[in-house]
Order: C-alpha cells, then sequence, then structure tokens
C-alpha cells in the first residue's frame, strides 16, 4: 500500500507541475462548457426590443405597457428619456415609444390621447414594434368606443346628476369593456403536427456531458506520455529493478490516474448542477457507473498508447488528436443525429459515443442505473481490450 501511495503521490507532483495542466483539467473544460450551452443558461428573450418611456407614470400608461410585454414580437424595455434618445440616435434600438404626460383617462374620456412613436427607416424590428402598438391601440379605442356608446344610452334613460358621475360611469364602462375584449374567444386556431425532433438536444445538457468526456480523455490518454518520460529519463527502469513489482507501478499509476480524473469530472458535473442548473444527481448510483467505467475506458487506451509511443512530445501530441477526433465523432461536440446514418453506426467502435451516450441518458433523458449498464458494459469491454494490449506489450525502456 505505501508502495501504491508513493507512485500516485510521484505521478501527481509530476502531472500538476505545469499550469498547462491546469488549463486542461478545468479551465478549458468550463470555459468550453459555458461557450458551447450558450452561456449559462439564461433565457435570451427573442422578441424585438422596444424602448418605452413613460412620461405618463398613469394607470392607463401601465395598462399600455403590460399589453406589450404581451407581446409575442415586442419585448418592451423601459428606459429614461435621455438615455432612450441618445440609443435611439445611435440607432442601438430599431424603434423608440414615448408615453406623453397627458396619457391618462381624463384625457382617453376627451379622445385627445397621443403617442410618440419613433422608428429607424426600413426596418423590420421598427415594423414590428409600429403593427403591434398599432394593434393594442386598436383594442383600446374599441373599449372606448364601446363605453362611450353606453354613457350616451345611459344618458337617454337618465341623465348623469354631475360630469364625476357620468366620468366614473365611463371608466366603469372601459373597464367592462376591456374585460369583455380580452375574454372573447379566438376566431383562429392554430394546430402543429405532433412530429417529434429527430435530435434529442439541449445545449447546456450536451456540452456539459461532452466536455466532461474530451478534456477527461485527454489527460487519460496522455498516461503514455508519463511512461514515455519515465522511459526516457530512467526512472522506471530503476523503478522496475527495485522490489516494486510492475504490477504495482502499473496499479499506482493507473489508480492516481483515474482518481483525478474523478475529481475532475465530478467538479464538472458540479459546475453543470450549480451553474447551469442540469439534473446531474437524480441518481448517483448511475453516475458512479458511467463515471468510472468511461474513466477505465479511457486509461486503458493510454496505458495501450504508452506501449508504443517512443517520446513524451509523441505521446502529447497523439493524446490531444485521438482525444479531439474520438470526442468529435462520439457526438461530444455535436449530436451524433447530424452525421450520416453510416457513420454513426461506424462510430460505435469508439468509447466517447458510448460515454457520451450513458451520461445524455442521465442528464437529458433522466433515466436511471438500468439505462446505463449497456454503455457501461461496452465501456468496461473496451477497458479490458486496451488494458490486456498494454500491459502486454509493456517495456520500461
Amino acid at each position: 500500500m505505501n508502495k501504491l501511495l508513493a507512485i500516485i503521490r510521484k505521478d501527481t507532483e509530476i502531472r500538476f507541475a505545469s499550469f498547462s495542466e491546469w488549463l486542461f483539467f478545468l479551465i478549458l473544460p468550463i470555459f468550453f462548457t459555458f461557450v458551447l450551452a450558450g452561456g449559462t443558461g439564461t433565457y435570451n428573450d427573442p422578441r424585438t426590443a422596444l424602448t418605452v418611456v413613460d412620461q405618463a407614470n398613469s394607470p392607463l400608461s401601465a395598462q399600455l405597457v403590460t399589453e406589450l410585454k404581451k407581446s409575442d414580437s415586442i419585448r418592451p424595455v423601459l428606459k429614461p428619456l435621455a438615455e432612450a434618445e441618445d440609443e435611439f440616435e445611435k440607432r442601438n434600438v430599431s424603434a423608440l415609444l414615448v408615453i406623453p404626460p397627458d396619457f391618462d383617462l381624463a384625457h382617453l374620456r376627451e379622445g385627445s390621447l397621443s403617442l410618440d412613436l419613433r422608428q429607424l427607416p426600413n426596418n423590420l424590428g421598427a415594423l414590428a414594434a409600429y403593427q403591434t402598438v398599432e394593434s393594442i391601440l386598436q383594442r383600446l379605442s374599441s373599449g372606448v368606443e364601446i363605453a362611450g356608446q353606453s354613457v350616451a344610452a345611459a344618458e337617454q334613460i337618465r341623465p348623469f346628476a354631475s360630469a364625476q358621475e357620468r366620468n366614473a360611469y365611463f371608466d366603469a364602462a372601459l373597464s367592462a369593456a376591456q374585460s369583455e375584449i380580452e375574454a372573447a374567444p379566438e376566431r383562429v386556431s392554430i394546430t402543429r403536427a405532433a412530429v417529434e425532433d429527430p435530435v434529442d438536444y439541449d445545449p447546456a445538457a450536451n456540452a456539459s456531458a461532452g466536455q466532461i468526456i474530451t478534456w477527461v480523455f485527454i489527460p487519460l490518454f496522455g498516461i503514455s506520455g508519463m511512461f514515455a518520460y519515465e522511459r526516457a529519463t530512467g526512472t522506471l527502469r530503476r523503478l522496475l529493478t527495485s522490489p516494486t513489482r510492475k504490477a504495482t507501478y502499473l496499479l499506482g499509476t493507473l489508480l492516481g490516474m483515474v482518481f483525478w480524473s474523478l475529481v475532475q469530472m465530478l467538479l464538472l458535473i458540479l459546475f453543470g448542477t450549480f451553474v447551469m442548473k442540469l439534473n446531474w444527481g437524480h441518481s448517483p448510483a448511475a453516475l458512479a457507473v458511467i463515471l468510472v467505467s468511461s474513466a477505465l475506458a479511457a486509461s486503458a487506451i493510454g496505458v495501450a498508447l504508452g506501449a508504443f509511443v517512443k517520446t513524451e512530445s509523441q505521446a502529447s501530441g497523439l493524446s490531444i488528436m485521438l482525444g479531439m477526433v474520438m470526442a468529435l465523432l462520439g457526438g461530444c461536440w455535436y449530436p451524433l443525429e447530424l452525421f450520416p446514418s453510416v457513420v454513426q453506426q461506424a462510430v460505435k467502435v469508439l468509447p466517447t459515443r458510448w460515454a457520451m451516450q450513458g451520461m445524455l441518458d442521465i442528464v437529458l433523458r433522466g433515466q436511471g442505473l438500468s439505462a446505463v449498464l449497456p454503455e457501461a458494459a461496452v465501456l468496461l469491454g473496451f477497458a479490458a481490450l486496451f488494458y490486456g494490449i498494454g500491459i502486454w506489450r509493456f517495456r520500461y525502456e
């Protein structure tokens, strides 16, 4: 046990001696996860921004802004007049709506309301803003017309005692009319075909799973560089001429690398859980099985590669190249469904494909232990095959 711990400590000190290792261990995985997911998962409103200046601050202007917020095409953004005009002059916004101070119920009763809508020429966003504002004003005008007719009918039955009573009746009639307009049934129904999207994809989930595999597999392939380095410096020969057996050396090296790969994966999963709000933890057993089997498969490839490379630089180049190619073809950067069917079948020979499928079963599809057992079995098969090749061809000089 002491020999194993000594080998693990030695390999850890060698691995983390340079800043570049920290770059691959944590910085690049988080960066690419963040970028490929489109940020932290914050919702980006696709609607066109309409800058709104509310100088009235009246119940009627608040109602107008509320109606704008309900629009499918326009997103109102309230700003002070000076800031809004400056942005419009710089053409940072396509349209500017200024609600004047007299936009209130008193002027509504008189029929003297006005709005100041400024638009950039030949701009689709400005056109959408105009159409939305016009639609809202038409609904408001309909309510005013109905309320006015109601007031006229009431006056024919019994004249109002005062202007205040007349205004109160108008306001009540307007409120009732607007409620009825809002409750009016839709005249057009939209039916969409119930066809499922053939690409099972979520940017945050796919980016998190894919970058975990990419940036964990590359360092594990890099075990080959550690073997090449120790062969070149002669430390491997001296180590194996001591009472330390080859099996002890290999086990210590693998335990250390697999341990740190699991630490790396757990850190990236915590990032995905708490920053990107992904549901990585709903099945801890399934997650543990797929992480361990993935780490074993990747480390086995590193052991096999280490039996053939001659120099550390050669091992480093091959590790990065193989890691990137396997990640790309295994669906870690783009969904496999986007590849031709023949490619989808061919990449079944890659462990990254099975690791990615197992992780997506957990984080994207919400499945448990039984769902990932086939992928884990394939990954363990890769591990057995490549460990066998690596141990068979192992050499210390």
